[in-house]
Order: structure tokens, then C-alpha cells, then sequence
């Protein structure tokens, strides 16, 4: 079984910063593009960032440009997400996704573009 696991959320006060981590349980995750997405209550899930295979190409939403940065591990398996300069409206579960859908070389910043998914993360961020 292919499993995601996240790691890092918490409760941090606006103008915070926590880093989120993904761990992929197999290698196979280091030659596919991955993705973190986030659900605040009530609403739909939305993409945040996504990050190609070689780390090389990365896309971010317009809402968090400039203050949230994607990466890669060495061993391509594990994504990470930097996350400064908190805003109550980063209020959310954080989900990290991977693809074999799209070529590796590319990103993806819809829902339906990921075959795999972690159970989610908790960040809250208080005004």
C-alpha cells in the first residue's frame, strides 16, 4: 500500500512560519510530480503548490506567491512546505498529493490531476 504521511502542522500566531513535511513510503514517489493542496472548513480543496520530479520546476497559487516555498528532499521522495508570514486565511487542513498522471517533468495544480494523497495536516494560524 502507497501511503503519504504529513507531518508539521500546529497552531502558530499570524506573521508565523512552520514547515510541513511529506514522506512517501516507497521510491517510487521520487520520479513523480507532487502537490500540496489545503481544505479550510466549508470549502473545496485548493491547490497551494506543486513541484516536479528533479525539483526544478515549481508552481505556487497566487494567494501564497512570496511567502510559501515547495522543495524536495535528496531523495526525491520527501516534499516540503515552507509556509511564512502566516495568515489567518492559511487556516486549513494541508494534503499532500503525488501524480503518475502527468509527465514528471511537469506540474499539476488541479485535484483530479493527483492519484495519491496523505490523510492531512492541521494548520491554524491565529489573528
Amino acid at each position: 500500500q502507497v501511503q503519504l504521511v504529513e507531518s508539521g502542522g500546529g497552531l502558530v500566531q499570524a506573521g508565523g512560519s512552520l514547515r510541513l513535511s511529506c514522506g512517501a513510503s516507497r521510491r517510487t514517489f521520487s520520479t513523480y510530480p507532487m502537490g500540496w493542496f489545503r481544505q479550510a472548513p466549508g470549502k473545496e480543496r485548493e491547490f497551494v503548490a506543486a513541484i516536479s520530479w528533479s525539483g526544478g520546476d515549481t508552481y505556487y497559487a497566487d494567494s501564497v506567491k512570496g511567502r510559501f516555498t515547495i522543495s524536495r528532499g535528496n531523495a526525491k521522495n520527501t516534499v516540503y512546505l515552507q509556509m511564512n508570514s502566516l495568515k489567518p486565511e492559511d487556516t486549513a487542513v494541508y494534503y499532500c498529493a503525488a501524480t503518475r498522471t502527468i509527465p514528471s517533468n511537469m506540474v499539476g495544480a488541479r485535484v483530479d490531476e493527483y492519484d495519491y494523497w496523505g490523510q492531512g495536516t492541521q494548520v491554524t494560524v491565529s489573528s
